[in-house]
């Protein structure tokens, strides 16, 4: 039914997969030598395994996908008593999924059209550089804002090539990417062939050229400036070999015979700016995922759920597995009053935390004193939390903190063991500055998902703090994943925050940790 111009194969529907999953359809249908790429619109996942499968073929045929994937609401996540459960619902893993896949997700009709469109037309594009050309500085303006928080973007031009494109305008044109060209060369077509060739010499990774065509029942004599517009960019597409697009500011300014047109001649027609970068970003993240090698299996040995009982031990004996395992967890001790709390800071050294046992969210309980530098102020808050919970626990204090990490894991009934990477402490729902990344994780996949993170930039030093332990932080984080995998079978859920990334060659440290345990599976 749509007007749009794509140009369809098959279009087929599974229902509730009873039979026939999803996986195993595109897997069939993108042999076909018609199909140049494939969109799924996902209501749920057939099969972790068919899925790998899948991505694995698509990237040997060189027929890429899009995926829509239903169910972000807030009412699909699951409720639990850890931070991380509230920020890695059944949606986040999805599309942690999707992206290890090298699957493109897009959130809307339109751009899911716009998308299969322009990778029909392209295919995944090579990089995240991108051109616009129009008439108008209005026009102009709203690309460059469309392009804001995207990784498409449109880069400032080197100084050869913006002479190159000044010397196809008048003096009253500033040159700029996006480029208004202005009014003055309308209608002419070598002026604008020029023009549009020297823009798109630039070696972009895709070449968008705004144009809109008015009704013919309301405007007079412009069907044939549109079309000379066309044959110029066409032309210039030609003599570039460069991916280029035509780009309508509202849907229904491009006619349905002007996409077909463009289409034959390799030229994308994409309808409406904000739907046109959702298909430049997908495309662009296809072809920055094909460069790299396609992720291990993701690790479904905690599929399912363990036991229907759930133990949630305390933090002194969910730290001590930790420790077991070998993780960085600093010293500290179970007490059960006040003189026990006041000799033990003295054996682990001042300064000190304290903490009431049996307590899920601490902060919020005000069950943590910070900073205790003596055996009295230790001794007046062990009277004071002894009451809140089933214990005590003192802790020597972690000092030269430079940033908090959330790093958390659930067991996703489809995907099992899926991690949390996050900024840490208090706001942590509130900031939802987070990641999710199915296991097993490499380092270099680690790495990637902390430099993703808005509060990176603290790790590495911002305005003159000083810069992190980020390799300690790696670490800390790999060898946490790892222990998760190893206890697959019974851990549920595990919380850690804050992990805190100190300043460098001074570690990161499991300041706080919450496990939460189901039952051992049987055999």
């Amino acid at each position: 039914m749509q007007k749009r111009g794509l140009p369809l194969a098959f279009l087929m529907t599974a229902g509730n997969q009873a039979q026939t999953g999803l996986s195993e359809i595109a897997l069939d249908l993108i042999e076909d030598e018609r199909v140049t790429a494939v969109g799924l619109h996902i209501e749920a996942f057939d099969s972790v395994a068919g899925f790998e499968r899948l991505a694995a073929r698509v990237r040997e045929l060189k027929k890429p996908i899009i995926a829509m994937k239903v169910g972000r609401s807030e009412q699909a996540r699951q409720a639990t008593v850890s931070h991380t459960a509230s920020l890695a619902g059944s949606d986040a893993a999805s599309g942690a999924f999707l992206k290890r896949l090298g699957i493109a997700r897009v959130d809307s009709i339109p751009a899911f059209i716009e998308a299969l469109k322009l990778l029909h037309i392209t295919g995944p594009l090579p990089g995240w550089r991108l051109s616009s050309m129009s008439c108008s500085g209005g026009e102009a303006s709203i690309m460059a804002d469309s392009a804001q928080g995207r990784s498409v973007h449109f880069p400032g031009l080197a100084a050869d090539h913006r002479a190159r494109v000044k010397s196809t305008l008048g003096p009253l044109v500033a040159v700029a990417n996006p480029l208004d060209y202005h009014t003055f060369i309308w209608s002419n077509e070598p002026a604008m062939t020029a023009t549009f060739s020297a823009m798109m010499s630039g070696g972009f990774d895709l070449n968008i050229l705004v144009i809109d065509f008015s009704r013919r029942d309301r405007c007079l004599n412009v069907e044939e400036w549109g079309l000379a517009t066309l044959r110029s960019f066409e032309a210039a597409h030609k003599t570039n070999k460069a991916n280029g697009a035509i780009v309508s500011s509202i849907p229904e300014n491009l006619p349905e015979e002007h996409a077909h047109r463009l289409i034959v001649r390799g030229v994308a027609p994409l309808f409406g700016i904000p739907e046109a970068l959702d298909a430049a970003q997908a495309a662009a993240f296809i072809g920055s995922a094909w460069l790299e090698p396609l992720a291990q299996p993701v690790d479904t040995t905690a599929v399912g759920r363990s036991g229907t009982k759930r133990f949630v031990p305390d933090e002194a004996e969910g730290k001590e597995r930790l420790i077991q395992a070998g993780l960085p967890v600093p010293k500290g001790e179970r007490a059960s009053n006040a003189v026990e709390a006041a000799s033990f800071s003295q054996a682990l050294g001042f300064p000190v935390v304290l903490k009431a046992l049996g307590v899920a969210h601490k902060s919020e309980m005000g069950a943590v004193r910070l900073n205790l530098k003596d055996t009295e102020s230790v001794s007046n808050a062990a009277r004071d939390l002894l009451s809140l919970g089933t214990g005590l626990y003192v802790e020597h204090m972690v000092r030269d903190g430079v940033a908090e990490l959330i790093v958390g894991f659930t067991r996703d009934p489809m995907f099992g063991a899926v991690m949390t990477l996050g900024t840490g402490g208090v706001l942590v729902e509130l900031l939802r500055d987070s990641v999710i990344l199915m296991l097993p994780a490499t380092r270099d996949d680690i790495e990637a998902a902390l430099r993703g993170l808005k509060f990176y930039p603290l790790l590495e030093g911002y305005r003159g703090r000083p810069k992190a332990d980020v390799g300690a932080a790696i670490d800390a984080i790999a060898g946490i994943a790892d222990f998760v995998q190893k206890n697959a079978g019974e851990i549920e859920e595990l919380d850690i925050n804050p992990l805190i990334v100190c300043a460098e060659g001074k570690g990161a440290w499991i300041a706080d940790a919450l496990l939460v345990l189901g039952e051992k599976k049987n055999g």
